[in-house]
């Protein structure tokens, strides 16, 4: 990896903003904030940062909330790869980070290069949720997410299943990418194999 990329880390703890950087390094630069307050700003501002590690705080703990954050980074830049990080409920973070738009989740008590394996993925278009937090994760995905997978495993493409569905191509492209971590799947080619095994799609 080039030492040109940059990962925003959105975290309160200058301790933990330190172990990531300790794990990413020396392959990438970093943008450090303490909440997702001005987030937006400096993703427009710098116009290179590629992944967001975004810790999973509740709302009404000061500064906008992990969900609030990661759908405004997104909003604002639909292809960043996000990574949720931690929460004081582990099972409701999950939950907010993926339904908000993060392709990868990590505990704050895994393993330490688990974050790096998850801005890994991101940075490849795919999704990672620490294997350890499996329990965790609600496997259902959303009748849209299904339609989405059918059009795509009937041959259709982004577009073609925006103009049937009178989406956008970037909705379609944020539906199915939330689709990932849901099946545990790793693209979308992989998430249309597991819907088609689970009978979810035809």
């Amino acid at each position: 990896m080039s030492a040109e990329r940059c990962c925003l880390i959105i975290d309160a703890a200058p301790l933990v903003q330190q172990g990531i950087k300790r794990q990413l390094e020396p392959d990438w630069e970093f943008e450090e904030l303490k909440d997702g307050a001005g987030a937006v700003d400096l993703l427009n501002s710098v116009g290179r940062i590629e992944v967001a590690i975004v810790e999973m705080r509740p709302a009404g703990s000061g500064g906008p909330s992990g969900t609030k954050t990661i759908k405004a980074l997104l909003e604002a830049q639909p292809g960043l790869g996000v990574v949720g990080h931690g929460g004081r409920v582990e099972r409701h973070a999950v939950a907010e980070a993926i339904d908000a738009g993060a392709s990868a989740y990590v505990s704050k008590r895994s393993a330490p290069g688990k974050i790096r394996t998850a801005v890994i993925a991101v940075l490849n278009q795919q999704s990672y949720i620490d294997p350890e937090l499996d329990h965790l994760i609600d496997r259902a995905i959303t009748p849209r997410q299904r339609q989405i997978l059918q059009l795509f495993a009937d041959g259709h493409s982004t577009e073609d299943a925006a103009r049937r569905l009178g989406l956008s191509a970037e909705t379609v492209r944020t539906h199915a990418k939330a689709s990932l971590p849901r099946l545990g799947a790793r693209d979308r080619a992989h998430a249309i194999a597991i819907a088609i095994r689970g009978s979810l799609i035809d």
